[in-house]
């Protein structure tokens, strides 16, 4: 199929090694990234997202969708529009579930049961009375098609946040955890960061610089679950050991944020959000934005499509704000000029580029063409600041690009 083709040219970047071995990584990747739900959480978190795009009501704004956390986010900004776009054929169609159950469900309680517990056998009533009957039949079938002989959509009433590669992955980690006697949710009932930090220390990075931890995590395969293909993965690396590299994320998340509103450190170590008190929850699935979201749920719309093919159906100076995620870490130096291309001929005066790197610097600076670059700023010390306030805790660099002319 044509999207299976761009998902494959998307993982193969041209300027890494082509040796035999890592081709047959980007093939698995690839082909778990079109048929697999990969985020069933997206990891960036949405405050700094929020704080760096400074939305305002007639901005018009285009994001790499992913599992559409980021969309719904935004959309509690009140923006004139948002685009979604990515290729993964699963996260369209948890994009269209969000957005159906926004349209459809009349009652904050049923959402949440669905979207935040994620966990309740009444949730497959939910799906067949206020969901189904609105999806596309191509999404209908996609939730109602079988996956080990279970339909896809009963996932919802066995939390949902357990699936996915991202779910599966994290599911693997506390399985390892556990045989090394340390169960990670313990840091959820810490109460202040003296004492996350003491159970960090204690318990769970001790298991980082096991041997067999150390020697599991020097294959590309061991990260595939963060949604993270080899060329990313040399780059997370870089020159050190990968078991260094995931310890120090590692910290961070546990470490230099409290766990009392953390939702990341609550899916990472606990394997669920804050249902009971209901603080650790993205904005999306918070009560007091659930009326204004459902007024505002059809300025999204959503394409199946790579982010530089959009733009290039886009019209010059038409947008005002792009969330591309990390996905240029994939990319090769041409691919990332034919983006940046397309991200200055499409953007209004002011428009505003944010993104994530797995290593700490901006790979933009270095790999687009200055001539490409001549109308943006980057907010160097404006990207810092708002990185260190990122809770996700997975990257290591959050970026801010500005349209300061339009030469």
């Amino acid at each position: 199929m044509e999207y299976q083709k761009i998902a494959r040219d998307a993982v193969y970047n041209g300027e890494i090694e082509t040796r035999s071995s890592r081709r047959i990584w980007d093939y698995l990747f690839s082909n778990m990234f079109n048929n697999v739900m990969i985020y069933p959480q997206i990891w960036e978190d949405p405050e700094v997202d929020l704080e760096a795009l400074e939305i305002q009501g007639s901005d018009d704004i285009v994001a790499i969708a992913s599992g559409g956390c980021n969309l719904l986010n935004m959309l509690t900004e009140n923006p004139n529009s948002i685009t979604g776009v990515d290729l993964c054929r699963a996260h369209l169609a948890l994009n269209s579930l969000k957005q159906t159950a926004f349209s459809k469900m009349k009652v904050y309680e049923d959402f949440f049961e669905f979207f935040g517990k994620a966990d309740s056998e009444r949730n497959l009533a939910l799906y067949k009375e206020n969901l189904k009957p609105y999806l596309s039949e191509e999404d209908q079938r996609y939730w109602d098609s079988r996956v080990f002989f279970r339909k896809r959509i009963t996932a919802f009433s066995r939390n949902f946040y357990r699936y996915g590669a991202l779910g599966n992955f994290i599911g693997f980690a506390h399985f390892a955890s556990k045989l090394f006697g340390v169960d990670p949710s313990g840091i959820l009932k810490s109460s202040n960061l003296r004492e996350q930090k003491a159970f960090y220390e204690a318990n769970l990075k001790t298991i980082l610089f096991h041997p067999l931890v150390r020697f599991f995590l020097k294959s590309p395969l061991a990260l595939f679950g963060l949604g993270i293909p080899a060329s990313q993965f040399q780059k997370l690396r870089g020159d050190r050991e990968m078991f260094e590299v995931i310890s120090d994320r590692l910290e961070r998340l546990a470490c230099n944020y409290s766990v009392k509103d953390n939702y990341f450190a609550w899916q990472a170590f606990g394997r669920k959000y804050d249902t009971q008190y209901k603080v650790a929850i993205p904005r999306y699935l918070k009560k007091e934005y659930f009326e204004l979201l459902k007024q505002q749920i059809q300025k999204i719309s959503m394409h199946q499509i790579t982010m530089t093919q959009f733009l290039k159906n886009k019209a010059e100076k038409s947008l005002d704000g792009y969330v591309l995620l990390d996905a240029q870490d994939w990319m090769d130096t041409f691919q990332l000029n034919e983006l940046w291309y397309e991200i200055d001929r499409t953007s209004k005066l002011g428009a505003r580029v944010i993104f994530r790197t797995a290593a700490e610097d901006n790979l933009v600076k270095t790999a687009v063409s200055p001539g490409v670059l001549t109308n943006w700023k980057y907010s160097k010390e404006e990207s810092q600041r708002l990185y260190e306030k990122d809770r996700s805790a997975i990257y290591g660099g959050f970026h801010l690009m500005k349209k300061v002319s339009n030469e």
